[in-house]
């Protein structure tokens, strides 16, 4: 994989950053944190990494995962495939193109992933009655977008990964101070079949109060290429304003926003919506959830260019952290290989002042904490 162009843009973005450092002040523009005056010594935070990352909103750290830990992850995840789904009893799509409200907006299934796993398949795995195509009935595995959204929560390879030292200490070196984790999930982005992910921001799904602090941390458990779906980014867009939320529907769940034995709500209300936060500002851009005119075909990707979006294809092992509010996607797979990658989200919890939004889609049980990142 020739990775000389990814690497020359890097290495224009990173120019900047020392521009910048050369001639600024001891004021400091931390995303997650805000504004802040350096003390004289500050050779220990921020770090290159997170310079870097506050100011283009993303930054790309290369062999995070050894093989072995890769190898571990994709095999426990064909072993739960194996053992744990049967899509003759239940099938349920996921999409993230521009009809994932119709898809997500109704599923019980969905709402009752938050804290579990469940399995998605990609639509295009499906045949016109609801069930898998004959095709993939034989590996079944290759039928799925993804598996989510709480499998941090079990024993295992992605629990053991999400618990690790490096992930906790890349969160705090990054700036914060009391990251926990909501979701994780595995994207498979199947050859062929996988689909596209239309732009968005992360805190969209994940809101926190007073202010947006999800972090992706996006780990490639296979090669990803301009080809087969790697991800996009638009650098710098991180300082924009989230743009809309993906909110519980107060109409189907009531005023309290979950399901009770008073039924408060109206059932036959969608259970999520989209909620528009900035209307009519700078922080507009007409693809939100959509592709920009013209991403396609691939790799020629006039559109995105035009539009300051730049690729970032990795090795297997390569992490991609980014901030919540930086804008990126994916386009659709049409190579003959998957791209299979574990997702964690993070935000800062209520130790750093920050709590998590009553309105967003994914609730745990009540009693049940968010895990937190402890760096040892």
């Amino acid at each position: 994989m020739d990775l000389t162009k990814r690497d020359e843009a890097l290495k224009r973005l990173q120019q900047k950053v020392d521009d910048a450092i050369a001639s600024s002040s001891t004021t400091y523009r931390s995303w997650v944190r805000g504004t802040a005056t350096l003390p004289l010594d500050s050779s220990s935070y921020p770090t290159d990494r997170c310079r870097f990352f506050d100011a283009h909103g993303f930054i790309l750290v290369p062999s995070f995962s050894s093989p072995a830990e890769i190898q571990s992850m994709k095999s426990h995840m064909h072993d739960m495939v194996q053992n744990e789904w049967n899509p003759a009893q239940s099938t349920h799509v996921f999409r993230t193109d521009e009809k994932q409200l119709e898809a997500q907006g109704k599923s019980d299934y969905f709402l009752d992933s938050a804290s579990k796993t469940h399995f998605f398949a990609e639509k295009d795995a499906m045949d016109d009655n609801g069930e898998l195509k004959e095709a993939y009935r034989t590996e079944k595995i290759s039928a799925l977008n993804k598996a989510g959204h709480g499998m941090h929560t079990s024993p295992g390879p992605f629990r053991t990964y999400t618990q690790s030292d490096k992930v906790a200490s890349l969160v705090k070196e990054l700036g914060w101070r009391d990251p926990v984790v909501p979701q994780s999930m595995y994207i498979f982005k199947q050859a062929g079949i996988g689909g596209e992910v239309t732009s968005h921001q992360d805190s969209s799904f994940l809101f926190t109060a007073p202010r947006q602090t999800c972090i992706g941390l996006w780990l490639a458990l296979d090669d990803a290429t301009l080809e087969n779906g790697c991800l996009w980014v638009r650098p710098g867009s991180h300082r924009e304003r989230v743009r809309r939320q993906f909110a519980r529907n107060p109409e189907h769940f009531g005023e309290r926003l979950m399901y009770s034995e008073q039924c408060e709500g109206d059932r036959t209300k969608p259970q999520m919506i989209f909620r528009q936060l900035s209307n009519g500002d700078e922080n507009e851009v007409p693809w939100d959830g959509k592709l920009p005119d013209r991403s396609l075909p691939a790799p020629e990707c006039i559109g995105l260019y035009e539009n300051g979006f730049i690729p970032i294809p990795c090795n297997a092992g390569d992490l991609l952290a980014f901030a919540g509010e930086l804008d990126h996607l994916s386009l659709p797979n049409n190579s003959l290989q998957a791209r299979h990658t574990f997702q964690l989200h993070c935000v800062e919890g209520e130790g750093a002042g920050v709590y998590w939004s009553k309105e967003n889609w994914l609730q745990y049980p009540p009693g049940e904490p968010f895990m937190k990142l402890n760096a040892s």
